[in-house]
């Protein structure tokens, strides 16, 4: 007996100090990790080099030709009684058909592109962070229904020893309790370090390393009622994506006006002056003189025969408005997916929300309850805590998916008001 009651405190203390210990963390609301995703996602700050980039074009393209002053001189002779010639003069090129006005109307679309893109990119980027969240979170939930498990499994097992040792059941049915309990505890270390991983993918959004800040939020409750037609028709109008494709349209316009600019002609302006020196030669003396020169320089523009540029330029604009219309229908087919999917994942729930949990966990406790009466065996019990537990982690992953899919449904549907 006294065997026994040691065997009992050793297992049961054994068992106490192998359960998962938990360690006080500190934690950061959705909104306080989306704030660091756009302040210090590094991929981010990269993207935004496009828009300085495309907004120091359109001061390069309002730059004006710069004036070129020519300076000379000559000795007219061998001898230097026939005199020197010393002149200088400022030249410039004077751009015709609105060039500049063309360059600056091209770059102010392709800057406006530029923002356009970057304002989708962010779109998907705040999706993908979320969804990183919400795993993050679905893992913490997961890891606190391996903890229950465990924890539930441990106490029946060390009840279980207990009446092994005053003989109410057999050493076989003790053995597989234990031998259940420290599974799940295996089970739990793996889920441990997947919340861990979890957590630290999470800065790869943030390009903060050194946190180890715990996602916190309710994946419960997010039931949002949609109309289809309505999503579809704000998601044409106000899509970063289709925004961006409506500008291109405007950038291949201003590409196609810029070209036509270019075939015309640019004049070259001069003015200059000269100074002649006195000439003492016996056959043609002359004084000293001074001369202005005015002259004008027209360019023959044979290249204009060959208009590649142009055409190439309206193929661009007639691309351009064909990518638009392709994704207006990527939108339509993206958005119904969305939607089908986030329906679904309702449907899942309501599944869990009409009392399945609840029958499962009262089945547990009743069989529980028989068998500590004797009137069950182990084996029903196994059966029921399992099925328990894979309805608990269906409900977190099916939780998690609907998540999921409200994320992908507002990123396709371009409206954003996620918050867990």
């Amino acid at each position: 007996m006294k065997f026994k009651i040691i065997y009992i405190l050793y297992f049961s203390l054994g068992m106490t100090g192998i359960s998962a210990q938990t360690n006080t963390q500190d934690t950061w609301t959705f909104n306080e990790y989306i704030q660091h995703v756009r302040e210090k996602n590094l991929s981010t700050k990269a993207q935004q080099y496009n828009i300085s980039m495309a907004e120091a074009a359109i001061l390069a393209a309002e730059i004006l030709p710069d004036p070129q002053i020519d300076l000379e001189s000559s000795n007219n002779g061998v001898s230097a009684d026939l005199g020197y010639t010393m002149g200088a003069g400022i030249s410039w090129t004077l751009e015709l058909g609105k060039k500049r006005k063309a360059r600056i109307s091209y770059a102010k679309n392709e800057a406006e592109f530029s923002k356009l893109q970057f304002q989708d990119y962010l779109r998907n980027l705040m999706a993908e962070a979320a969804i990183r969240y919400i795993d993050a979170i679905k893992s913490k939930i997961l890891l606190d229904v391996h903890k229950d498990s465990y924890e539930n499994m441990r106490k029946l097992a060390q009840s279980d020893s207990i009446r092994h040792a005053l003989g109410d059941i057999s050493k076989v049915s003790a053995q597989q309790s234990k031998v259940e309990a420290l599974s799940l505890l295996n089970e739990l270390h793996q889920q441990e370090s997947t919340q861990r991983q979890n957590m630290t993918s999470l800065a790869e959004f943030t390009g903060d390393y050194s946190s180890d800040k715990i996602a916190e939020g309710n994946l419960n409750f997010l039931n949002r009622s949609f109309d289809l037609n309505e999503l579809i028709s704000a998601a044409l109008m106000s899509r970063t994506d289709a925004l961006a494709s409506q500008q291109n349209i405007s950038l291949a316009e201003s590409l196609v006006g810029l070209e036509k600019a270019n075939r015309h002609i640019d004049l070259g302006l001069n003015i200059g002056a000269e100074h002649n020196t006195v000439a003492n030669n016996v056959v043609a003396p002359s004084p000293v003189s001074n001369a202005v020169k005015l002259g004008v320089s027209i360019p023959l523009k044979f290249s204009n025969r060959k208009n590649a540029d142009l055409k190439i330029a309206y193929m661009k604009h007639s691309q351009a408005e064909l990518e638009y219309r392709q994704t207006e229908n990527i939108i339509r087919i993206e958005i119904r997916n969305a939607y089908q999917q986030y329906q679904s994942t309702q449907k899942q729930i309501q599944q869990f929300d009409n009392g399945i949990l609840k029958e499962a966990k009262d089945i547990l406790e009743g069989i529980k309850y028989s068998y500590h009466r004797g009137e069950s065996s182990i084996l029903e019990v196994l059966n029921a805590q399992r099925t328990y537990n894979e309805l608990r982690k269906n409900y977190c992953e099916v939780l998690a998916e609907n998540a999921t899919a409200l994320v992908d449904l507002e990123r396709k549907s371009g409206i954003w008001d996620i918050d867990f």
